[in-house]
């Protein structure tokens, strides 16, 4: 009876052992646990930021791309509006230059008439043995065709406007055209921006200039009329009318400076007589 009760002692004693093992086994398996689970959400976390920035740079790359599409697309729609002009001037250069030729050709045809006829006086003339009287007339209407065959040289070198008028691209070409007497001729050199200046009879502005692509801005002032003309080239006549002309009066710059142009005004005969008139 002894021996049984120390066996059941024996066996009562070893149970508690097993007891501490199991929950230091299971004290462990639960740190690595939540060892494992705070590195994974530590890495949850940092995989989520880094998810953040690259989502944000990726927004403002976005960004900077449209920006630089929207700002390539404004350069491209004013190179094609500055084509556009070059390409409409060209076209009128051409039609300019094409009347040119018909008129010079026209010219030529017309002198070659006249020499023509000429030669035959002359040798009718000889001839027929005229008198010294009609041979000096002849070599004097001689004198006056070469007059006129160099003036029309001269013309050549200019092109007409659409009303056809010659254009003057300098001084010179200006007194040729002072000589003809057709119209009158007013020289200005302008070189202050927003105040009226006398032209003529007429008052200019010069709103602003552009002396790289050769372009500027004026408002004209004709009998209490406005005209506003905006990114006008050198060389390119301005046509207006006023009230008591028929024919045009036409303005052109033939140099642009900073804060500077150059150029005339061509007024017809009638105009400027009654202009002077109204004037007295």
């Amino acid at each position: 009876m002894f021996e049984e009760n120390q066996n059941e002692v024996t066996h009562d004693t070893s149970s508690p052992r097993w007891i501490g093992i199991s929950v230091v086994v299971l004290a462990v398996v639960s740190l690595v646990a939540l060892g494992a689970g705070w590195t994974a959400a530590n890495r949850s976390t940092a995989l989520a930021q880094s998810l953040a920035n690259q989502t944000q740079q990726l927004k403002q790359n976005e960004d900077v791309l449209s920006q630089r599409l929207a700002k390539a697309e404004d350069t491209n729609a004013q190179l094609q509006g500055e084509l556009s002009v070059v390409t409409d001037k060209m076209k009128l250069t051409q039609s300019e230059l094409i009347r040119a030729q018909y008129q010079a050709k026209k010219i030529r045809e017309e002198d070659a008439r006249q020499l023509a006829a000429l030669q035959n006086d002359v040798n009718g003339a000889l001839a027929t043995k005229a008198n010294v009287d009609d041979v000096n007339k002849i070599g004097t209407d001689v004198t006056g065709v070469k007059s006129d065959l160099e003036n029309t040289k001269n013309s050549l070198n200019m092109t007409r406007g659409e009303f056809g008028t010659l254009i003057a691209k300098n001084h010179d070409q200006i007194e040729e055209l002072r000589r003809l007497g057709e119209r009158d001729y007013y020289e200005f050199t302008i070189n202050r921006k927003n105040q009226r200046e006398k032209v003529g009879d007429i008052m200019v502005v010069l709103r602003g200039v552009n002396p790289k692509k050769n372009l500027y801005t004026v408002s004209l002032y004709v009998n209490d009329q406005r005209f506003d003309k905006r990114n006008r080239s050198v060389d390119e006549p301005i046509y207006f009318f006023a009230d008591s002309s028929h024919a045009p009066l036409e303005f052109t710059v033939n140099q642009v400076g900073k804060n500077k142009i150059s150029g005339y005004l061509s007024v017809p005969k009638t105009y400027s007589t009654h202009a002077q008139a109204s004037g007295n």
